[in-house]
């Protein structure tokens, strides 16, 4: 399937621009690694994601054969044009260039009437992880699920697992199984700091 076979990019996940004022967006690249911001689904806060480059994905074949105890969710916000904000990959093509086509490519296949045909209208997109210091569900392999909003009326900022959760069960968002799990770790602000900025 194309929309899966796209999101195989996720692989990759590189890094973006970011100041002591504002949310840090994109990814940036620093040896063989790449890192970009996320968020904390049980607090909200900005933490990183570290993913090596060139690394496979496990895959929808190669997933059946992980542990399900062994892999997490890894949760990709989409918002539609019109959206104002600062999210964890900005534009398209823009500063997350490995996967922010292809997410919003799914944005546009599967909810046309929020967000247009057009994916390069999609302003953005952000990442809702799982960490272990505070209780999340977490673990290095990521089963990855975009999330798209089912109307202009229910776009709200989610960075919580909770607001994401009321938001599936009050019909405003619909989650697209990517049938993608790759491998990545969570990192320091320094780590991130420490990369080139990638994409535009």
């Amino acid at each position: 399937m194309t929309v899966l076979a796209g999101l195989a990019g996720l692989a990759s996940v590189a890094p973006g621009a970011a100041s002591a004022t504002s949310l840090p967006t994109g990814e940036r690249s620093h040896g063989s690694v790449s890192v970009e911001p996320a968020y904390d689904d049980t607090t909200g806060q900005i933490i990183y994601l570290q993913t090596p480059d060139h690394l496979a994905p496990l895959g929808p074949h190669n997933a059946n054969n992980v542990n399900p105890s062994a892999v997490a969710p890894l949760y990709l916000i989409v918002y539609p044009p019109g959206t104002s904000g600062t999210f964890n990959c900005m534009g398209v093509p823009g500063n997350c260039p490995d996967h922010d086509s292809t997410i919003a490519g799914v944005a546009s296949a599967v909810q046309p009437q929020v967000y247009g045909t057009d994916p390069s209208a999609v302003p953005g997109h952000d990442h809702l992880v799982g960490v272990a210091r505070t209780k999340g569900d977490f673990n290095v392999a990521w089963h990855v699920y975009v999330e798209v909003f089912t109307s202009s009326a229910a776009v709200t900022h989610i960075t919580t697992l909770t607001q994401l959760q009321d938001a599936v069960a009050a019909g405003s968002i619909q989650q697209v199984d990517s049938g993608i799990t790759f491998i990545c770790s969570v990192v320091s602000q320094a780590s991130y700091d420490a990369g080139t900025p990638v994409g535009g």
